[in-house]
């Protein structure tokens, strides 16, 4: 019998366990689907504390990349032997094999491996929306991204460098920046040495950044904000530090008519042809070798947990796989 990671209530990454699961045929508009490598994202921890509830017990999990072993019926878009990825809910990646509805996912091009894909997915297309969709960057722009050297931000050092900007990513050693750097981070700022907003402003004669990319949340929010220009765009998409506090929006009009948004892949990827246009445009600067995946991580699905523990304490680069 397959295997899962299943939880039954909230909490550390204790709660995590690997258990046998029944996993049936495909209903209609689902997929079962062989897993092969499985992507860690910080959204995976926000589901097994409880601050993204959901139904218990319940599986976690939103990324991987498999083959397909069998259809539901009105699914066209795929077929079994196809090799897949994809990023989205429900919750239950971290599965051997799994049923799961067909809309999220993507055909996997035969350049691009099993764990690339897996760990590719959210992240990537996380940036594409970021940098797209949520501010448009121009060529000659300068950014202030943290997390430089996390999944996400490596990925994003080197789109945002393709695309002639300039980055200024935040980091917690010198391993770090040297690593931000490497993938194309213009300037790096050790925040747990060196105050991120003066830095900022000293970098940018005084003048401040169009838009703050943040992932952080509650520990980096007000440094965020006033680190930004007038009319400038504090784009908050995560809390690894924890949610970010109610705002006085009067305080957004004193630091400059600030724009703020708090954006989700799952509204970006929605609609299907939205989805396809995403993925389309990273599978593209993946194979073209504009943006490189950096699996810096290689973790045995059943230690999840172990792997949770590591990225909460901020011992990860790049990005992890659990392979199943």
């Amino acid at each position: 019998m397959p295997k899962a990671i299943r939880i039954h209530k909230n909490g550390g990454p204790e709660v995590l366990n690997w258990e046998d699961v029944a996993v049936g045929d495909p209903g209609p508009g689902e997929v079962r689907i062989k897993q092969h490598a499985v992507g860690l994202n910080f959204i995976d921890v926000y589901f097994r504390t409880g601050l993204y509830p959901q139904p218990l017990p319940a599986g976690l999990g939103m990324e991987a990349a498999g083959v397909i072993e069998a259809v539901g019926d009105g699914v066209t878009h795929v077929k079994a032997g196809d090799r897949v990825a994809y990023a989205g809910g429900p919750t239950g990646a971290y599965a051997e094999v799994r049923v799961m509805p067909a809309g999220p996912l993507i055909k996997l091009p035969d350049a691009i491996s099993f764990e690339t894909g897996a760990a590719m997915m959210l992240q990537g297309m996380t940036v594409r929306y970021l940098i797209k969709k949520s501010y448009p960057v121009k060529a000659g722009e300068t950014v202030l991204l943290h997390a430089a050297a996390g999944g996400i931000g490596l990925i994003a050092c080197q789109w945002l460098k393709s695309l002639g900007v300039t980055v200024i990513g935040t980091v917690s050693s010198a391993e770090k920046a040297a690593l931000a750097k490497a993938h194309g981070c213009t300037h790096t700022i050790n925040y747990t040495t060196e105050d991120f907003t003066a830095k900022v402003k000293e970098l940018t004669g005084g003048k401040g950044v169009p838009v703050v990319y943040d992932s952080i949340g509650k520990d980096t929010w007000e440094g965020s904000l006033n680190c930004l220009q007038p009319l400038g765009h504090m784009i908050t998409f995560g809390n690894a530090s924890g949610p970010v506090p109610p705002v006085a929006l009067t305080s957004l009009s004193a630091k400059g008519s600030i724009y703020v948004q708090r954006p989700t892949l799952n509204t970006y990827a929605s609609r299907r042809d939205w989805l396809e246009e995403m993925a389309g445009d990273l599978i593209d600067a993946v194979t073209t070798g504009k943006v490189k995946i950096e699996i810096n991580q290689r973790v045995a699905l059943k230690d999840a947990g172990q792997a949770q523990a590591a990225l909460e304490a901020r011992k990860t680069t790049g990005c992890t796989v659990l392979m199943p």
